[in-house]
């Protein structure tokens, strides 16, 4: 799980590379501020998740949907923080940075 939280920060900063080339800074920040919205919760939920497997009775079922839930709940608010927040915010960017983030784990399953 981890490897996937830092191979969706690597992909991140490879789309904030190409929107630069793109679209100037702008569009940079926007990708990342988009790819950092499924980043960050990706992390929490992933280490989270760690920490429950560390525990006597491993990780229950019920843990699992909360902190899903508290994982799409933290990526609408970081979405809704950008949008609010960055006044330069390049919206087709930060789609796009969020998207190659999320779809990321396929370059793990054609890996092997």
């Amino acid at each position: 799980m981890l490897r996937l939280v830092s191979l969706q920060l690597m992909v991140t900063v490879a789309a904030g590379v190409i929107a630069a080339l793109l679209g100037g800074w702008a569009a940079m920040f926007s990708a990342v501020f988009g790819g950092l919205c499924c980043v960050l919760p990706n992390a929490v939920f992933a280490l989270r998740l760690f920490a429950n497997t560390k525990k006597p009775g491993g990780a229950d079922p019920i843990s699992f949907f909360i902190w899903e839930l508290i994982k799409i709940a933290l990526t609408v608010a970081l979405i809704y923080a950008t949008a609010l927040l960055y006044r330069d915010l390049n919206w087709f960017a930060m789609i796009g940075g969020f998207i190659v983030a999320l779809k990321s784990y396929i370059f793990l399953i054609f890996r092997h």
